[in-house]
């Protein structure tokens, strides 16, 4: 399987938020915002399986400025890592305002994702070339992160144990 590059499945999406897009308080609704971040998670992770993908799991998603009807949001995305049929992406989500310019730094989370051959089991993947010291360090950060929620799932699973035996 030949190697792929973090620059071959990297994007940015951007889309205007509407009417449609806002809760009562007339901001664009946090689950918007999340869907908009799955689809373009989803779009690196099968760029770079060149497969279809599932969503395993949303690290901490933390919204630090609202997003207003108007606004346009972009998402950035990149393959931080890749394992054997896993990846994480990493998604940067800014508001811009494009009538002023001002650009806010809306929220960042981290998607782990699967890929998945014809009959829905996992899929090898490719592995990934890093090409910045961007990519060095986000590759690092991620094999962090997946260590902890490696380590998460094993206590969790013990405790299932424990008290299914209580």
């Amino acid at each position: 399987m030949q190697e792929k590059k973090t620059s071959e499945s990297r994007i940015t999406m951007i889309i205007q938020m509407t009417q449609l897009d806002a809760n009562l308080a007339g901001n664009v609704h946090g689950g918007v915002i999340m869907k908009h971040i799955d689809t373009t998670a989803g779009i690196v992770a099968s760029r770079h399986a060149i497969s279809n993908v599932v969503t395993a799991s949303i690290d901490r998603l933390d919204f630090h400025s609202p997003v207003y009807v108007g606004d346009l949001l972009r998402l950035h995305a990149n393959l931080n890592y890749a394992g054997t049929t896993s990846m994480e992406v990493g998604v940067r989500i800014e508001a811009e305002n494009f009538i002023t310019g001002e650009v806010r730094h809306t929220a960042s989370a981290y998607l782990t994702l699967v890929a998945l051959d014809e009959h829905g089991k996992p899929n090898k993947i490719p592995q990934l070339v890093l090409e910045t010291e961007d990519d060095v360090r986000r590759n690092r950060e991620a094999a962090i992160r997946r260590e902890v929620r490696l380590k998460e799932r094993l206590r969790e699973k013990t405790e299932n144990r424990k008290n299914e035996g209580a």
